[in-house]
């Protein structure tokens, strides 16, 4: 994909988690009541991180790129892009029965995206929307907001993005509510038309709604680095702080590309996966 065509963010996140996982975290130690708050942060940070990265794809396809060099559709997703109207519209159609993506994501429904320019232009705001959107059955609802701020103090393009978002999770286990607001800084890989060596750090706050009605707060502490080459966030810290409960480290590693994270609490660490 050429860069100078893209209008999207290559999104990660938190794991891929940001990028190109949608990441829950998967707990495997016996506090967890106190690990579930990270649980439910990651869930949301990944499903609504990859959205920008599905609406890259997209529009890559739409503009002259393959299927081959897809990093999350399958063969079942329908893309329409539509240039006559203002702002533009993208609309990826997973169709109505769950469709297994690339990143081994179950996916139904549709995500309709409108952008007033290019995604490397200052001033261009993305904005993602969902119609009967599930990911591994869980329903999302809400809006996720990119805009280009232009070059930093460093020289560096970055964006602002703000998530008012739910997720309905599967099984009637309740829902989930998770509003962001974060800085993604492009702090390699701009000049060159190769996606793969894309570097973005990611900065800010979350809070939400747990499904027992138990709220939690998120703050970046150090950068969360997605290297787009990787699946899964490689280095960065945040911490959470459930309601009522202890405060949390979540580590995402040393800047390895594995699906391993620490959570510290109270002193004690363990592990837990990301997938």
């Amino acid at each position: 994909m050429k860069k100078v065509n893209l209008i999207f963010t290559v999104f990660t996140l938190i794991s891929f988690t940001l990028m190109m996982s949608s990441c829950q975290k998967e707990d495997t130690n016996p506090q967890t009541a106190d690990t579930k708050a990270a649980e439910d942060n990651s869930l949301a940070e990944g499903i609504f991180d990859n959205v920008s990265v599905m609406a890259d794809e997209a529009y890559n396809l739409k503009t002259g790129g393959s299927r081959d060099d897809g990093i999350v559709f399958g063969g079942c997703v329908t893309v329409t892009l539509d240039t006559t109207v203002m702002p533009r519209e993208l609309v990826i159609d997973f169709g109505e029965e769950n469709c297994l993506c690339l990143d081994g994501k179950y996916r139904r429904g549709r995500i309709i995206v409108t952008f007033n320019g290019r995604y490397k232009h200052p001033g261009t705001v993305i904005t993602h929307g969902f119609e009967d959107y599930y990911v591994n059955d869980n329903k999302v609802d809400g809006t996720k907001v990119v805009t280009n701020m232009g070059p930093n103090d460093e020289g560096h393009v970055y964006f602002t993005i703000e998530v008012v978002g739910v997720i309905h999770l599967a099984n009637n286990a309740g829902t989930i509510s998770w509003n962001s607001s974060r800085q993604r800084e492009w702090v390699q890989g701009y000049e060159t038309p190769n996606r793969w060596d894309d570097i973005y750090h990611l900065t800010g706050t979350a809070d939400g709604i747990r499904p027992n009605g138990m709220t939690w707060e998120a703050e970046i502490f150090e950068p969360l680095r997605n290297e787009l080459a990787c699946r899964f966030i490689v280095s960065g810290t945040v911490e959470i702080r459930p309601e009522n409960r202890p405060v949390l480290l979540l580590d995402y590693g040393d800047g390895s590309c594995d699906n391993i994270a620490t959570v510290t609490i109270n002193g004690e660490v363990y592990t837990i996966y990301l997938r």
